[in-house]
């Protein structure tokens, strides 16, 4: 066995990998009920979806700079991914569209109360 029909197969398998998990994220996005769930199923399996596509590129081309570009896109990636599923539950669960069930420990609620306090907010949402 040559080393090019190694490598096809080797990228073969990393396309089918990460397409798989990438429409599984797709797929969560779409199915589950509250920010929370949308959050987990957009950021894990898509990153490592995205790992398995970068490697199969680079199996490809097997360039040095190709390389370095899609290693700088995966550390982008993640970097951006982790703290923007952040902001989105934090912003879910201030706006009230996390199902009450879907958490096991609330956290965030004692935080978000003395936030309200400091500022002289009540319980009312704002005119």
């Amino acid at each position: 066995m040559n080393l090019d029909l190694v490598l096809d197969i080797l990228t073969g398998i990393c396309l089918v990998l990460g397409a798989f998990l990438s429409f599984a994220a797709g797929v969560g996005l779409l199915r589950f009920p509250d920010a929370i769930a949308r959050m987990h199923a957009t950021t894990k399996p898509q990153i490592l979806g995205l790992i398995f596509i970068l490697g199969a590129i680079a199996l490809q081309e097997r360039r040095w700079t190709t390389v370095l570009v899609l290693l700088a896109i995966l550390l982008f990636q993640m970097m951006t991914a982790p703290i923007s599923a952040h902001m989105v539950g934090r912003a879910g669960y201030r706006t009230g569209v996390v199902a009450p069930g879907s958490l096991l420990v609330d956290e965030l609620e004692r935080a978000v109360e003395e936030a309200q306090r400091e500022r002289g907010e009540d319980d009312a949402p704002p005119p």
